[in-house]
Formats: C-alpha cells, structure tokens, sequence
C-alpha cells in the first residue's frame, strides 16, 4: 500500500455544501461509508485528493466500455485543492473519468463547483490524469467526512499498523487442570508474513476471555480491539466465517469443538465487516 499521509491537511474553510443539501438528491455516500468502506478504499489507492470539479462531460455510451444500465460516464476536469494523502506530485489540475447514476429525467446529476474526495492512482505516463480506484472513490467533500478519514490514514501508514489478515494457519485448544478450564490459540497468516496470533482463555465460573498479539510474543494479557480501528478491521474483515478444518490440530473430538467454539466466540464478539459503498476484494 503506496498511500502516504501527508504532512498538512490544507483544507478549504467555506466549503461547497455535502450533496445531501442539494435539492431532491440521494442520501451521501460518504455519509453512508463504514469504517470498513474508508479503510478498503484508502489501502487500495495511491492518493486521496481534495478537489473542485470545474468542468464535466459525458462520454458517449459506445466509448465506454463496462458501463453499467442506468449510468453515465464522465470526464471531469478538477481544480486541486490539496493532496489530503499520497506522495505522488500533482498539478493545479487533473483528469479523471467516474461513472455516476443517472438521474429521473435520464441525465447526470450537474457536479460543476462540487467539492469531491477522491482515492485513486497516478496513470503513468500522462501527467495531470488519475484513475479512481473503485466504483465510490470519487465521494462529496465535508469537514465532517474528513474527520473521519483523517485516523483511517494514520491507522494505515502507522509503523506499527496491523497487516492484513490472509487465514487461518493453525488452530489448538487444550484443556486445562480443572473442568471448565481451557486456553485455544490460533494462529493467522498475514500479508507481510508477521506473526499474529489469538488466544482465548476459560476458567471455571467466568466469562471466557480473547485477545490478539501482533507479534513473536504471545500476550495472556492481550484484549480484543475496539470497533472502528485498523486492529478490529484486520480481523472482522479479514477472518474466515468458520474455522478450516484443516487448521484444527487436535485430534480429540472434545478439543477439537473446543477450538470451534471458541473460533466462534471471537468472530461474534468482533461483529459483522459492514460495508454500504464498497465491495470485499
């Protein structure tokens, strides 16, 4: 992941209003966007820029290949307002093409002045173009919405950042000396091939307890991570719905449930990878 949280985030005061205010328009996609959305949509992008959309024009039905019923292809030319995340250099303006639905009366919605977020990547070899990185990669410009942006990026470029979880790698539940009592570890498989590893822990009498350690140490005092953080996304987002057979290493029926049942556990406890814009890759 190329993305580079800059320096400064030079933001514009008196903002062109979110597309929600606008007379008979839908409800904001960015509004809409889960932690899950930004998170998805700023690791697969270069850059995330701050523009103004100065001009913008259709391109004929026939020179746009791929375009989904009941949408419009455009060109837009944009003004740079800042570059919010990236290091890629850009120019005053820039170029892009995004498909948008079409409206009631069978024509774009009129973005001229809009201010708009966009992730996308530099088109090598054309100085001045990029290229949206997904279908909602071009979203309206708000104070509010960048905020919210804003700890996605610094989760994302953080040294110590959580990498993306590929699977499950082994999984193994012993019992422990009293009945009731148990540890379970799994291990993860991850991108860059760091270590990571849940355990979840039960006593006799009290609440089981879990915990991930990004790393070669195995934390007993690790805890599950907070909802809407790089760590929770990692994991909710990135776990498989069940635990593969083939990464249960116990061979006793008992424990091998165990391990199961406490596979479940933890995917419960972290909750659904909602999404409402985007699309798992």
């Amino acid at each position: 992941m190329a993305l580079a949280l800059c320096g400064a985030l030079a933001l514009v005061s008196g903002a062109a209003p979110a597309q929600a205010q606008h007379e008979g328009a839908i409800p904001v996609a960015a509004d809409l966007a889960t932690y899950a959305d930004l998170a998805s949509l700023a690791e697969r992008s270069d850059m995330v820029i701050h523009v103004e959309i100065r001009r913008q024009t259709e391109v004929e039905r026939e020179r746009a290949p791929g375009l989904a019923p009941g949408h419009a292809r455009l060109y837009i030319e944009a003004r740079t307002l800042s570059l919010i995340a990236g290091n890629a250099p850009l120019g005053e303006s820039l170029a892009y093409l995004v498909d948008v639905p079409l409206r009631p009366n069978g024509k774009p919605e009129k973005l001229k002045k809009r201010e708009m977020i966009l992730f996308a990547d530099a088109v090598p070899g054309r100085a001045g173009a990029v290229q949206l990185t997904g279908r909602s990669a071009q979203l309206d410009y708000s104070p509010g919405f960048v905020d919210r942006l804003r700890p996605v990026l610094s989760e994302l470029v953080a040294p110590d950042a959580p990498p993306a979880i590929t699977g499950v790698s082994d999984a193994l539940s012993v019992p422990g000396t009293l009945a009731g009592e148990s540890e379970t570890q799994v291990f993860l498989s991850a991108d860059d091939g760091a270590p990571v590893s849940i355990t979840v822990l039960r006593r006799p009498g009290q609440r089981p307890v879990w915990g991930v350690s990004w790393g070669e140490i195995i934390d007993s005092a690790a805890r599950p991570p907070r909802p809407g953080t790089l760590a929770w996304y990692r994991l909710a987002c990135g776990l498989p719905e069940r635990l593969p057979s083939s990464a249960n290493l116990a061979q006793d029926i008992a424990a091998r449930r165990q391990a199961e049942r406490d596979y479940a556990l933890v995917v419960e406890e972290l909750g659904a990878c909602e999404r409402a814009i985007t699309e798992a890759i």
